[in-house]
């Protein structure tokens, strides 16, 4: 898998650890290739009669196809974004239009900011914000305490599928299948999930789903999912002229014609993979999740001795679960003696990328009473890490904390 990520074999990189992929992955050879042939051969406005026009609206159509394929949904079901963020943003405004006051939605404090904050502001417009809070002390959700929020009234539910600080997988199917009406619209982000293995978006229920390809080993993008019921139903919030134009309805500029032509390469480094550890003809779909199985089966074994070393720790504190089997690989630790600079400092010298502050996620670690403003040190891989490297991250954490 290693080999189809040029940043492997870029001398500058070579010898470091990579452990901050949760704030952004490496990208696969892919993609990189679909980015400099759209910039080289069409970067022209798409869909005109000409080659170099059709060529470009072919490779962005592609995207859609084959994302969706893997996705198992409907190709006009995803839209590209600028980001999450931007895409989420969008999406609070849209809904906003057709809820009255006294709607209300209920929004778990597990969320990053960027599916918390916007749906929050609407509480000034009349919304009413109910809370779904996590247990202090595991900064988990428990489902069952969404019967005491729900009401008539209900219109969004909207929590992660993974938290990128806590770590801890959430049971989607079982929380959708718990809430799920014809009122309710669920809302997950998959930003911390995705890149572990896509997910089966029609198995877990859920009418949006919103992920960042930039994180997934692709381009820097926002994917979201939506419904054809749900989306028939928000008002457009790009032009006028565009209100019917399901890829631009969503989007107040214009797409970004060379990244979506890009994000195709995504789809392909998974084919790559597929080809290379299965032989079995089968759908997108069951690539899909045979994939995510084998990712997260080596991430997990990764996982295990590092969850086991931290906790023989009397000078740190993991954050989230300790059992690998509940988790994803971003593990968020605090140090008990000394500064988290300190130790990133160390981790530096013995050539380890690691990320260190709140990453957007002030509510759950505010509930978990962790200082936001120093936040943790968290250390977070992917499927291309290898053994060595977590070697590499125990040694340098030894180093660090002693």
């Amino acid at each position: 898998m290693r080999s189809q990520f040029p940043a492997f074999a870029e001398p500058s990189l070579d010898g470091w650890g990579f452990f901050e992929n949760a704030g952004g992955s490496y990208t696969c050879r892919q993609v990189i290739s679909h980015l400099n042939d759209y910039y080289t051969q069409t970067k022209v406005q798409p869909y005109y009669n000409y080659p170099a026009a059709q060529k470009a609206g072919a490779a962005m159509d592609e995207a859609y196809r084959q994302l969706a394929a893997y996705l198992n949904v409907s190709e006009d079901d995803v839209h590209f974004g600028p980001s999450t963020t931007q895409n989420l943003y969008v999406l609070a405004h849209a809904f906003r239009e057709i809820w009255h006051e006294g709607d209300e939605i209920i929004l778990s404090n597990q969320d990053h900011e960027a599916n918390a904050g916007f749906w929050r502001r609407l509480e000034k417009t009349g919304i009413v914000i109910k809370e779904w809070r996590i247990a202090p002390e595991t900064g988990r959700l428990n489902p069952d305490h969404l019967d005491t929020l729900l009401s008539d009234r209900t219109r969004l539910l909207a929590f992660p599928h993974c938290s990128n600080v806590i770590g801890h997988t959430n049971p989607v199917a079982e929380i959708v299948s718990k809430v799920k009406t014809a009122d309710i619209c669920v809302v997950v982000d998959g930003v911390a999930h995705a890149p572990h293995g896509l997910p089966d978006i029609r198995a877990l229920g859920v009418d949006i789903y919103l992920f960042s390809l930039y994180k997934t080993w692709g381009p820097h993008l926002g994917l979201m999912t939506i419904k054809k019921e749900i989306m028939d139903k928000l008002p457009n919030q790009g032009h006028s002229f565009n209100a019917h134009s399901a890829r631009k309805k969503m989007l107040p500029a214009g797409p970004d014609h060379a990244q979506i032509a890009a994000a195709v390469g995504v789809a392909q480094y998974l084919d790559t993979v597929y080809e290379h550890h299965f032989s079995e003809a089968v759908n997108h779909a069951e690539k899909g999740r045979q994939l995510k199985k084998l990712f997260q089966e080596h991430e997990k074994s990764l996982l295990k001795p590092l969850l086991e070393w931290l906790r023989q720790r009397d000078d740190i504190s993991i954050i989230g679960p300790d059992d690998p089997a509940l988790r994803a690989p971003t593990v968020s630790v605090v140090p008990k003696k000394k500064s988290i600079d300190e130790i990133c400092a160390v981790l530096a010298e013995k050539k380890l990328m690691v990320g260190q502050g709140n990453f957007y996620s002030m509510r759950p670690l505010a509930e978990m009473n962790i200082p936001v403003d120093t936040g943790v040190l968290r250390l977070s891989f992917l499927h291309y890490t290898i053994e060595d490297e977590i070697s590499q991250l125990i040694n340098g954490l030894a180093a660090a904390l002693d």
